[in-house]
């Protein structure tokens, strides 16, 4: 294969990921118009289809999927080996993308940062907020953060936090007008303010424990969010019950905003994971990104 042939597909790609020629090719530096010819010239040399194109949205054609499944990979590595030649300089460089849930990027990764950064000017941090579990080999992250035992186990998984005491909690204003739970079965009778879960598409089930048994429960209620901090503002607003890491309701409970109920049936969440593919290749800025976060009891 001819290296024009090569920077076509790397350009198809971007062109896949972004869902739109404007945005590729913003991130590429060059003309739309020749992002779309490349596109066009690619179709043309295979004798197929490789987007499907609307005046509203564009999407991977079934071979489109297909080739990026298999190119996205190949061009991630080659992109991991070209960053870490950065080895060969006095300083760890590059940029790590990590795919991470919102919690652990504020308790755990922005705060492990202000140790790494600072001694390390030429590492850069692409963090992106997603509750979904996402294909970091796929979707060309170099690491992941999810809760322990929700990794794949064909990736290696690096503590980085503690077991995450929860907390149900509901404002005074709600209680003034709902009765205090006093065990999971009553929970039926409240209103839960839910977090929906992306990859799925279904609302995130509590955690509970049942007859000394862990056990995830499914609650009603009139509000889905996508973020935890609007489920706190509307927990404080008084629309329901949410279901929330204790250390981010604390000070609230501390005030007297919001009120705990049913603590003893409420087990800590295992705590967080940074994972990453066994294949991929640790250069220097990854690997002082990895020590900064790992977990010491």
């Amino acid at each position: 294969m001819r290296r024009d042939e090569i920077a076509d597909l790397a350009a198809f790609v971007v062109v896949a990921e972004e869902r739109s020629f404007t945005k590729a090719a913003q991130r590429l530096g060059m003309a739309q118009s020749a992002l779309s010819q490349i596109v066009r010239r690619i179709e043309e040399r295979l004798g197929m289809r490789l987007l499907s194109r609307t005046t509203r949205s564009m999407a991977p054609t079934e071979a489109g999927e297909r080739l990026i499944a298999t190119l996205g990979p190949m061009l991630h590595d080659l992109d991991a080996a070209i960053a870490s030649l950065g080895e060969l300089r006095d300083r760890p460089t590059g940029t790590i993308r990590i795919t991470t849930v919102e919690h652990a990027a504020k308790t755990i990764i922005v705060p492990a940062m202000k140790r790494l950064l600072p001694d390390n000017p030429d590492i850069a941090v692409d963090l992106t907020v997603d509750y979904g579990l996402a294909d970091v080999v796929a979707d060309r992250f170099d690491a992941g953060v999810r809760l322990g035992g929700e990794m794949a186990k064909d990736m290696i998984a690096v503590r980085i936090g503690p077991d995450i005491p929860m907390a149900i909690v509901g404002s005074p204003d709600y209680f003034r007008t709902h009765a205090v739970p006093s065990s999971p079965a009553q929970l039926t009778d409240h209103r839960a303010i839910n977090l929906r879960l992306p990859t799925s598409g279904t609302l995130n089930k509590w955690r509970l424990m049942r007859g000394g048994r862990e056990t995830r429960v499914k609650v009603d209620g009139p509000l889905v969010f996508n973020t935890i901090d609007l489920i706190l503002d509307a927990a404080l607003d008084g629309h329901g019950l949410a279901y929330l890491p204790l250390d981010q309701v604390q000070h609230h409970l501390d005030g007297g905003r919001l009120v705990r109920v049913l603590s003893r049936f409420t087990p800590d969440l295992p705590g967080y994971h940074l994972y990453y593919p066994h294949r991929r290749h640790a250069s220097s800025a990854f690997t002082h990104f990895v020590e900064t976060l790992r977990f010491r009891a």
